[in-house]
């Protein structure tokens, strides 16, 4: 069987890493070229190192316009102005990492139409697309949360969410908050009530639940550790925590990566691997819900994958069945 070409644009950043470590192990996939102008002619494992004895390619500042995939690595606010700079054929697929077509006022670019990459939502829409806007890391995380109850129109009040993201959530450019002296046994928030990610989250309720009214609410946070989203949720809920389990349970019956735990999570279940588990607590009239991933594998590269196996056909797991680094 022929095996897909794969071109990565943007190839020096974690989740081009980690799009190439599963890629060379994807037994229906073979990379063409990994692009990155900051790199070009430097071989790929000097910057992603523990490639060393498995990957043999140097970066370029060439692409090939008939890669059957591309994937888009470049930052959030970047995609737009690489296909405006760049033509491809129009039977190469196209999945962005990034958050430039997420959302329904951006997914409709120059004759392209993107389809938002969440496979518990969109599983069927995914395996029609040409384009897919894969999801943000926290609005993964977040949005597995709420789809089963936005599905039964259950959103009834404020949804509270405080969820914390591990290091490589910040990219590999340097600041003041990503140093390890300043995030080493360290915490603390950032865009209060904000962040970017809500606009998606948003979206996708209202497509499950129009009627939906009420506000999301969305802390973030820094963790001290490098990878990983722990994300608790809470929203008032009339009926029992069993009956929540029967509704979680029999909306993710065929989901091949998230399950509904019924011990207590952390977040050395899912590092390292493409899965979403979820827990859910009942207190009073308010619902609990936990949900952990790994914000570079379920939360960017991993997903990409995913959608790709979607578009082609291909057994949705295929190159994901990961092992988590549990110790």
């Amino acid at each position: 069987m022929k095996k897909v070409r794969i071109g990565i644009i943007g190839g020096a950043g974690y989740t081009a890493g980690e799009l190439i470590r599963l890629l060379i192990n994807h037994p229906k996939t073979e990379i063409d070229f990994v692009y990155s102008t900051s790199n070009a002619g430097n071989e790929i494992n000097k910057v992603h190192q523990d490639l060393v004895g498995s990957l043999n390619l140097t970066f370029t500042n060439r692409i090939n316009p008939h890669v059957d995939v591309l994937f888009l690595c470049l930052g959030h606010g970047n995609s737009v102005s690489f296909l405006k700079n760049n033509t491809f054929s129009k039977d190469t697929k196209i999945i962005d990492l990034g958050n430039d077509f997420r959302l329904d006022a951006d997914k409709n670019f120059d004759g392209k139409t993107f389809v938002y990459g969440l496979p518990e939502l969109n599983k069927k829409a995914i395996e029609k697309a040409n384009y897919i806007a894969n999801p943000g890391c926290f609005a993964t995380a977040i949005q597995l949360a709420l789809l089963p109850l936005a599905n039964k129109g259950l959103l009834k009040n404020d949804v509270h969410i405080n969820a914390v993201t591990g290091a490589t959530g910040a990219g590999t450019s340097l600041s003041e908050t990503t140093h390890y002296t300043w995030r080493d046994n360290n915490f603390s928030y950032y865009k209060p009530f904000t962040h970017q990610h809500l606009g998606e989250i948003n979206q996708t309720v209202k497509q499950l639940q129009n009627s939906f009214s009420s506000e999301i609410v969305f802390l973030p946070n820094r963790g001290n550790f490098s990878r990983g989203i722990f994300a608790t949720i809470y929203t008032d809920f009339e009926g029992s925590l069993e009956e929540a389990k029967t509704i979680y349970k029999t909306y993710y019956k065929e989901a091949r990566f998230t399950f509904v735990s019924n011990e207590n999570l952390h977040l050395k279940q899912v590092v390292n691997t493409n899965k979403c588990l979820i827990h859910l607590h009942k207190h009073n009239n308010r619902l609990l819900i936990t949900s952990v991933i790994d914000n570079l594998l379920k939360g960017a590269s991993g997903q990409a994958i995913q959608n790709m196996n979607l578009q082609f056909g291909f057994d949705e797991a295929e190159g994901l069945e990961l092992k988590g680094t549990y110790f």
